[in-house]
């Protein structure tokens, strides 16, 4: 069985809200997201981990693209990366793109689907819904004190 996970993270990899602000949106959350009756149930997870940690899509990933030379990243670069700092996060974001040899950073690449770093989530898996609109997205933000950002995973 496959799952989708709609998640949602700061536009900073790096910040974390309080835990009572944590709350308060995973509230929000669960009202925008509650699931469907006799459907598949719904759980949310909130998680602050102690690394920048990947927030991917999944199955969603189409392609990767290059913010200097517009080139498109081999997807087992990117694989290779995710194995390779799977279990520890990432201590950077910093990395050398393997089509023109720039310093860039993970976050600034193109991800067709959206992907993104964290070091707060809140995940919703198998939400009764595909996104969450702009005004949602605000919401959440004022809630947790600072804007974010969501990712939609197919595992």
């Amino acid at each position: 069985m496959s799952d989708d996970v709609l998640s949602v993270i700061p536009t900073d990899p790096h910040w974390q809200p309080s835990k009572a602000a944590a709350d308060r949106a995973a509230a929000i959350v669960a009202d925008l997201a509650p699931g469907t009756p006799g459907g598949v149930d719904v759980e949310i997870d909130v998680t602050w981990h102690d690394t920048l940690t990947v927030v991917d899509c999944g199955q969603n990933l189409e392609r990767i693209g290059c913010p200097h030379c517009g080139a498109s990243i081999d997807t087992e670069w990117w694989a290779a990366l995710l194995e390779a700092n799977c279990e520890d996060g990432f201590a950077t974001l910093a990395v050398e793109v393997p089509c023109c040899g720039v310093e860039s950073t993970l976050d600034a690449l193109d991800y067709d689907w959206p992907c993104g770093f964290a070091r707060f989530e809140i995940a919703i898996w198998n939400p009764d819904r595909i996104w969450f609109t702009d005004e949602e997205l605000a919401a959440l933000g004022a809630v947790l004190g600072h804007p974010v950002r969501q990712i939609r995973a197919h595992i």
